[in-house]
């Protein structure tokens, strides 16, 4: 008697669509994922409509994987959807995880989005002032799209979740052993955080390190680096000591800076805060004006601080926003 497959559902929150086009990176993987599961919902490739998932029993599901971060009504709706159908809710990739990209929109306003996109679009009719309304009459019938929320959520700030990966996207190693330990029964305890080292990404860094000592910040096209020293030491900006390793050291392997996509390391309460220190502590002055004057050759440094974790931060958005 063949054994019962793992009932299994993938949702796209408010992403740019890298964790599912990393799903299938795995390459032929995937068809080994087709015979050891039914995939019930995943709308970048599969057919599937959400009112099946409603006809579900409770905990029909086996795994839910849910990436992107909870932008509007129906990302909320889907989350708490997939949760209730779940017997595993994961948080997967850096959206799902900490915010992500997206969550830098809380340094802003929904007018002030809304301004952006639909009154002061260079592409659109000049003096339109139309915006989206969650409820409008078209022809004499109702159109409803999801309600825009004033700011940006993680997964975990609506739902309970069980486990979280990492990364924009993960990599394909990392959502092989997930779903491999799905169909093994060999999960970790609950709230891990799966597929990252309890180590910071400087410590799985094989660049030479000896005294940072920084006099200014360079873009990397700004300069010619050494490809065998540490990024930080040469002025280019790498949020490597503060940020969870895992990853493979993919960017700084790839002469960039790390991103910061994985997360903070362990152990570490803000980011950007532990981010902060790190770069105060290889400024190589003692004049307050020559500080500043190095710190101003730092480009937009929330951007890069909170780049995938503003909502999973102390400060979570800015004031008013």
């Amino acid at each position: 008697m063949a054994a019962k497959k793992l009932q299994i559902a993938l949702y796209w929150g408010a992403a740019c669509g890298g964790c599912d086009v990393a799903v299938l990176d795995t390459n032929e993987f995937i068809l080994t994922v087709g015979e050891a599961a039914d995939i019930r919902l995943w709308p970048i490739a599969a057919d599937g409509k959400y009112q099946d998932i409603e006809a579900m029993a409770d905990g029909e599901l086996d795994l839910s994987l849910f990436n992107g971060a909870v932008r509007n009504s129906e990302n909320e709706h889907i989350a708490k959807l997939l949760r209730r159908k779940s017997k595993l809710l994961v948080a997967f990739g850096s959206c799902a995880h900490l915010g992500g990209i997206p969550g830098l929109a809380n340094l802003t306003s929904k007018e002030d989005i809304f301004a952006t996109a639909y009154l002061g679009n260079a592409s659109i009719e000049p003096g339109n002032r139309t915006v989206p309304h969650p409820k409008t009459q078209v022809n004499g019938h109702s159109l409803e799209i999801p309600a825009f929320y004033r700011r940006v959520y993680r997964l975990s700030d609506v739902v309970d979740v069980d486990y979280f990966v990492p990364g924009c996207p993960p990599e394909p190693s990392q959502i092989k052993n997930v779903l491999l330990a799905v169909v093994k029964g060999e999960l970790p305890p609950k709230k891990s955080v799966v597929g990252a080292s309890e180590r910071t990404l400087c410590d799985d860094c094989a660049r030479r390190k000896t005294e940072k000592k920084v006099k200014r910040f360079y873009r990397p096209w700004e300069i010619i680096q050494d490809p065998e020293r540490c990024l930080l030491e040469q002025g280019i900006v790498c949020m490597g000591p503060a940020t969870r390793s895992g990853c493979g050291v993919r960017c700084p392997n790839s002469n960039q800076g790390c991103r910061g996509c994985y997360g903070p390391a362990p152990g570490v309460v803000d980011h950007g805060a532990k981010f902060l220190s790190a770069i105060s502590s290889i400024i190589d002055s003692k004049d307050p004006k020559e500080i500043d004057a190095i710190l101003g050759t730092l480009p937009d440094f929330i951007g890069i601080a909170y780049r995938f974790g503003l909502p999973a931060s102390i400060l979570q958005r800015r004031h008013g926003a």
